[in-house]
C-alpha cells in the first residue's frame, strides 16, 4: 500500500505521516516542506520530550508512519527518545538525522533496528528515498 487517505484530517490522498524531531526550526521546515511536497503529512517537534507528547496526541499513535529524529536536543535527546518509541511503539520506523555524526553509535542504531542514519545536511532526493523505505517497512511489518 503505497499511497493512504490522510482523508480523515484532509482528505486529501497521503503518502503517510511523518513526525520530524529536531531542535533547529530551520532544519524542522526544509524536511517538512521536502516532504510535504512528496506528499506527506508531517507532524514537528523541537525535542524527545515534545515528540513523545506529539505521537500521544492522537487517539491511535500507531497511525504515525515514520519518526525522524535527531539526536543532540534538549530535555529528552535523541538516544532517549529513540529507546522509548521502539519500546512503546516498535511497528513505527525510526531515522536517525544527526549533524554530528558517530561511526559506533550508528551501527548501534542500525543494529538495534533503526532504517537508517542520515547526517546534516541531508540531500533531498536521499531523504524522501529513506522515509518512503521506512513508510514500506511499516506497511511490510503488518503482513
Amino acid at each position: 500500500m503505497s499511497e493512504r487517505t490522510a482523508g480523515m484530517f484532509s482528505g486529501k490522498p497521503c503518502n503517510g505521516r511523518v513526525l520530524i524531531m529536531d531542535d533547529e526550526a530551520d532544519i524542522r521546515k526544509v524536511v517538512r516542506l521536502t516532504l510535504e511536497k512528496a506528499g506527506y503529512e508531517v507532524m514537528e517537534a523541537d525535542d524527545g520530550e515534545k515528540g513523545i507528547q506529539e505521537i500521544q496526541r492522537d487517539e491511535n499513535p500507531i497511525l504515525m508512519d515514520a519518526i525522524i529524529c535527531d539526536i543532540r536536543m534538549p530535555k529528552i535527546n535523541g538516544v532517549e527518545a529513540i529507546q522509548y518509541f521502539q519500546t512503546q511503539f516498535p511497528r513505527v520506523p525510526l531515522i536517525v538525522m544527526t549533524g554530528h555524526p558517530d561511526v559506533d553509535m550508528a551501527t548501534s542504531f542500525l543494529q538495534s533496528g533503526v532504517v537508517d542514519y542520515l547526517v546534516k545536511p541531508v540531500d533531498s532526493k536521499k531523504l524522501v528515498e529513506t522515509v518512503a523505505k521506512a513508510v514500506d517497512s511499516k506497511d511490510n511489518s503488518f503482513v
